[in-house]
């Protein structure tokens, strides 16, 4: 197996200084001794134990930070953002340690067993991520009414008729399109679509044996089910796992919370087919992670307690507010009188303002956002097939 390029990791970086710092300061015998005992079947056991330090501080500094946001922060298409960034992160970080420690995976069945479980939730994951992705493209289609509204309203000239008729119509539609959303567990549209379409019979072979539907997600599947589903027996690591695997058992835990967390996170801001909040976070609290991890779980959980959001297609601020506003307006414009007067025209002008507002918010971020979640998809069957090289070392 070719090493995947880390360099940008920073824990890829630390280990590497570590070793640099070793070696410069080791005389020419210690120093060739050192690098032989860095060879894949002499790894230091010093070394081995502070990079997985260091993985586990970088995992809780990430969700430190997601955690630390306002509660107008939370939710918001931003934070969405930041939340993929960290997962990519902390994905990139694992691959070091699996490839650093890839001889001493081979020789514990413990070890492939527990990576093996590991893979298997990223699988479903992937589901999870046409999913969202779909839900992504159904965020856009509202957003293009929303233009519609904007456009009709929020020109200089004077405000006719017309242009209300056209606004009304098209609020009209929105209003229908994130009704349905809400009532609705069956499919959007464009839910044959997946990120490996065009490219599904070139990779067939090197996935194929992906026992899930991670290609196209069918009309019975359920978001709140494959949820579930990575979080079954997901288990923190006994002390005969960790010593069986040379403390691999814990970076590997560590990386099924945080696909657990950021799959549900996800599935609980962006419309996707039958969502549903209701899973088992079980994190002992020693973890350095643990604490910000439940709290933003617990924060995520109230918000979708409240009364304005209890029915929500999705916990994104932004879809909030499109609704809130777009609600604002069509009581307007269902109450204005012709001629308009001056006042009420201001009162139009003003509201068409903040729809604006939250229309180039959106427009803005969602196809980095969608770009993201592509990224996210690719980087977990990249990690499948990497981990699979790893264990056949």
């Amino acid at each position: 197996m070719h090493a995947p390029d880390y360099q940008g990791s920073h824990i890829g970086r630390s280990i590497l200084s570590l070793r640099r710092d070793q070696a410069a300061s080791a005389s020419a015998s210690t120093a060739a001794a050192a690098a032989h005992s860095m060879e894949p079947h002499h790894r230091d056991a010093s070394t081995q134990e502070l990079e997985l330090e260091v993985f586990q501080r970088q995992v809780a500094d990430r969700f430190l930070e997601l955690s630390s946001a306002s509660a107008d922060d939370l939710l918001s298409l931003a934070w969405v953002q930041k939340l993929l960034d960290a997962f990519l992160c902390c994905q990139e970080d694992f691959g070091v340690i699996l490839f650093n420690n890839r001889v001493n995976v081979a020789r514990s069945p413990a070890a492939e067993r527990l990576l093996a479980e590991f893979y298997e939730r990223s699988v479903k994951a992937l589901d999870v991520c046409n999913a969202i992705r779909d839900g992504i493209e159904q965020i856009r289609q509202w957003q293009k009414l929303l233009e519609i509204v904007i456009c009709a309203l929020g020109n200089r000239r004077s405000l006719g008729e017309g242009q209300f008729r056209r606004a009304k119509k098209a609020l009209i539609d929105l209003a229908i399109a994130m009704l349905d959303e809400k009532d609705s567990s069956t499919t959007i549209g464009h839910r044959n679509r997946s990120f490996g379409r065009n490219n599904a019979s070139r990779d067939h072979r090197s996935i194929g044996h992906f026992r899930s539907l991670s290609w196209s997600v069918s009309r019975s599947w359920s978001a709140a089910k494959q949820i579930q589903a990575i979080g079954n027996n997901l288990n923190a690591p006994r002390g005969n796992e960790i010593a069986a695997t040379n403390g691999l058992a814990v970076p590997i835990f560590t990386m099924g919370v945080v696909l657990l967390f950021v799959m549900w996170a996800l599935v609980a801001a962006i419309p996707c087919q039958d969502r549903g909040l209701q899973v088992h976070f079980s994190v002992p609290r020693q973890f350095l992670w643990a604490a910000p991890i439940i709290s933003l779980h617990d924060r995520i959980i109230e918000e979708s307690k409240k009364r304005e959001r209890k029915n929500a297609c999705g916990l994104m601020r932004e879809i909030y507010q499109i609704e809130k506003y777009s609600r604002v307006m069509s009581e307007m414009v269902d109450s204005v009188n012709f001629p308009l007067m001056e006042e009420k025209e201001g009162e139009v002008r003003q509201r068409v303002q903040e729809l604006g507002q939250v229309s180039e918010v959106v427009n803005e971020g969602l196809d980095p956002l969608e770009r993201q979640v592509r990224e996210v998809f690719h980087r977990i069957v990249r990690s499948r097939t990497e981990g699979g090289s790893c264990s056949s070392t």
